[in-house]
């Protein structure tokens, strides 16, 4: 095909590649942004140039027998933080977000200084027994016949008995939103197929 030939073709389909790039191409861009960055919850890590690892979440190495223990870091059983990952495309545009109020602190990393409040310690006491605390194995082997508590037991009842009014928590960067160089090559080959449907039409 000659230039004058290609030129001649983009201006007879100049309508339909406006509406692409205006109305279609940002709701494409938004359905494999969300898809990108969910896939990262499942690879646990962040995909940039290469996958970037997130810091293991503690509940996975504290020997817990919960539920909790069986998901992977950022996940749980209602996989809000997944859940929550949105787009919202307009003309020429979208834009891909997560409203959750945690959101920023897990993405971008963050120190919380929380007030630790009665119902604090009551939820705190209800997990320790949860993860298997204060049980008890009869007369022999520790002190007054009870049993070792799991270590994640031990960390529920530290913050049950903790004498601090409020907690310093770091949370650590586990970055799930982002500039990503392989969603940006995603996005240019859905633009570019795209492009071509229109003009082979």
């Amino acid at each position: 095909m000659e230039i004058k030939d290609f030129v001649r073709q983009i201006k007879e389909k100049r309508r339909e590649l406006d509406e692409l790039m205006r109305r279609k191409m940002p709701v494409h861009a938004g359905r494999l942004a969300k898809d990108h960055y969910q896939e990262n919850f499942r690879k646990g890590g962040y995909v940039n140039g290469g996958l970037k690892k997130w810091k293991q979440a503690r509940r996975l190495s504290s020997g817990g027998k919960d539920a909790g223990s069986n998901y992977g870091t950022l996940l749980s059983s209602r996989n809000l933080l997944y859940g929550s990952i949105k787009y919202i495309p307009s003309a020429g545009k979208v834009k891909v977000c997560n409203d959750l109020v945690y959101a920023p602190a897990h993405n971008w990393g963050e120190t919380l200084h929380p007030t630790v409040t009665a119902k604090m310690r009551r939820f705190a006491w209800a997990k320790y027994y949860q993860a298997g605390g204060g049980k008890k194995k009869g007369t022999e082997g520790t002190k007054n016949g009870e049993e070792a508590d799991p270590p994640e037991a031990v960390n529920w009842k530290r913050l049950a008995l903790t004498k601090k009014t409020k907690l310093s928590i770091k949370m650590p960067k586990r970055q799930f939103l982002g500039e990503s160089k392989e969603l940006d090559e995603k996005i240019a080959n859905k633009t570019e197929t795209e492009i071509r449907k229109i003009l082979n039409s």
